[in-house]
């Protein structure tokens, strides 16, 4: 299992408009991804409720994971997301 941690960029954290493209972008790689917070028990990545529900605010370090063929890639492309100002875009 990869897996990666980040930490949130955008200025309202994981809510809304930044979760929603989170979302997407988890959705789309076709993998089991699993977002959790430092002490935290993971969720699914796919669920905008559950991503919504994680409270992950601006600063905070999360731990990205993922199993399957290009698990790598797809947790890459992921990080690169969380690290940019989803709000600002």
């Amino acid at each position: 299992m990869a897996t990666r941690e980040v930490s949130i960029a955008s200025s309202v954290g994981l809510h809304a408009r930044p979760a929603s493209l989170f979302v997407q972008a988890a959705t789309a790689t076709g993998l089991p991804v699993t977002i959790a917070k430092a002490g935290g028990n993971p969720v699914d990545a796919r669920s905008i409720l559950m991503v919504m529900a994680l409270g992950a605010k601006h600063g905070e370090v999360v731990t990205l994971s993922a199993d399957g063929e290009g698990a790598d890639a797809a947790l890459d492309s992921l990080v690169a997301l969380l690290s940019r100002d989803l709000d600002a875009e």
